[in-house]
């Protein structure tokens, strides 16, 4: 298992995200952790504690002179990246005739032009060194369909087709690129915005009968990240207990 790699996270303050961030740490990576929420990463520091091996900053990720400044923060600390984990989104629920233009361009940058741009931004410092993990976070959502999320499931349609396109561009610099595709994942936000009948029949779908933790997902995302998936590149992998079997 390769150590001491620098690992860049883009929502790192949620309930996934922080999950994500705590396995790298423990396994001896040096983690630029980002976020929209300032108060996010702080708990974020709270719940792992102090490590020198822990950098946060606050960034949007829509924008290209926060992900520049996301970059130049790995440089700084250890002038390279090594894996990237882009695990930030937003999806909430509006009916398709509610959503404005403004609204659907937002959530569009968020879940796909943000992840396009946050990629750009850390390809300067992998490139060139034979080695490298791209992991970007879709939906399973895409497979079916939700009512309520045209927006949100359109742009994780488009994380499938980006991974797949830049796979191709960046394989020959031995950098993977994948897709980390969950279930509906019971964390705090969802807790928040699902009702507890859509939760339950979630369940129902599954193979496996219980709510999906963010706990599932930080196995799958670290194989993806080691030197064990070095032949896996352009795929999706499902994470959601056997709801979907494609």
């Amino acid at each position: 298992m390769k150590t001491d790699r620098t690992v860049v996270i883009t929502g790192a303050g949620g309930g996934m995200g922080a999950l994500i961030t705590k396995r790298f740490l423990d396994n001896g990576d040096t983690v630029i952790a980002t976020d929209s929420s300032d108060d996010a990463l702080k708990g974020l520091a709270e719940k792992i504690g102090l490590s020198d091996r822990l950098a946060t900053i606050v960034a949007d990720i829509t924008d290209e002179a926060s992900c520049t400044r996301i970059a130049a923060l790995a440089k700084s600390k250890t002038g390279q990246v090594d894996v990237l984990i882009q695990v930030a989104g937003f999806f909430p629920i509006e009916p398709f005739m509610e959503i404005t233009a403004q609204s659907w361009r937002k959530i569009i940058d968020i879940n796909l032009t943000g992840t396009a741009l946050v990629a750009q931004a850390m390809l300067p410092l992998m490139v060139g060194r034979g080695w490298g993990r791209i992991v970007n976070f879709g939906s399973a959502s895409i497979y079916g369909g939700v009512e309520g999320q045209t927006h949100y499931v359109a742009a994780k349609a488009g994380v499938v087709g980006f991974s797949r396109s830049l796979a191709r561009e960046v394989g020959r610099d031995g950098i993977t690129v994948n897709m980390i595709a969950p279930g509906l994942t019971v964390t705090k936000a969802v807790k928040e915005r699902f009702p507890k009948d859509i939760l339950e029949a979630q369940i129902e779908r599954r193979a496996i009968k219980r709510e999906q933790t963010a706990e599932d997902l930080v196995g799958p995302t670290f194989f993806l990240a080691s030197p064990d998936a070095d032949f896996i590149t352009g795929q999706s992998i499902i994470v959601d207990g056997g709801a979907w079997m494609l």
